[in-house]
């Protein structure tokens, strides 16, 4: 640490820690070469919200991921080298932010995994990254990454790509809206999801659709299931 006097007042210089030079050159590298496009979508809550003894609403949101991702694996592939790469398995990393830097963990196999048990190893996770006890595997081995900021009262969020991702998802807070129920107003839970996709790998319509289908998993309650 090195301290410079200007007229801005005393000047205190921090050299990055390993994560923060990682994630700094990992972030320019996917705003540099990455021609990402956004696409969002307000999805209704209330389903999930009624269930009594409900995981956390990441671990919901992971879910609904790993059942879209099942049947979109574009979205779950990669560009890289001038080719189209497709992952056999589904493994969705979650943004969990710890003292001085952000990591994303790994929950492996999210499409056939209920959400109670991506809830529980998520926690695990999450407590294993702030301590620092957490493996490679675990930090490189996402195909998907979702970044939840709604916990920290964020109406939206538009996340970076983490490279070679093909997507990561941002999720805004839960909040009553006025929306239309058969024609009627009505004051319903809601977020704003927001997709962010590498238009190498991934074409707007397919990634409407594959929002579509998180918004459905959500909406109908199928993420409460097993």
């Amino acid at each position: 640490m090195a301290e410079t006097r200007t007229a801005k007042g005393t000047i205190t210089t921090e050299g990055l820690t390993k994560a923060q030079a990682q994630l700094a050159r990992r972030t320019a590298e996917a705003r540099a070469i990455v021609p990402d496009f956004t696409i969002r979508r307000e999805v209704g809550f209330a389903a999930v919200l009624a269930a009594h003894a409900r995981p956390g609403l990441t671990a919901l949101v992971v879910r609904a991921c790993g059942l879209a991702l099942r049947e979109f694996p574009a979205v779950n592939g990669a560009y890289r080298d001038a080719a189209l790469e497709r992952h056999s398995r589904v493994n969705v990393g979650v943004m969990v932010d710890v003292p001085g830097a952000l990591v994303v963990p790994t929950l492996f196999d999210a499409d056939i995994k209920d959400a109670a048990t991506l809830d529980a190893e998520l926690t695990a996770l999450a407590a294993r990254a702030r301590a620092g006890d957490i493996t490679n595997p675990e930090l490189s081995g996402a195909t998907f990454t979702v970044s939840n900021l709604g916990m920290l009262g964020a109406d939206a969020v538009v996340p970076v790509i983490v490279p070679p991702q093909a997507g990561v998802l941002g999720v805004g807070r839960v909040r009553d809206r006025v929306v239309a129920v058969d024609g009627t107003p009505a004051v319903r839970p809601t977020a704003e999801l927001t997709l962010v996709c590498d238009h190498r790998a991934v074409y707007g319509a397919e990634a409407a659709r594959f929002l579509t289908r998180i918004a459905a998993a959500l909406e109908s309650g199928e993420v409460l299931g097993s």
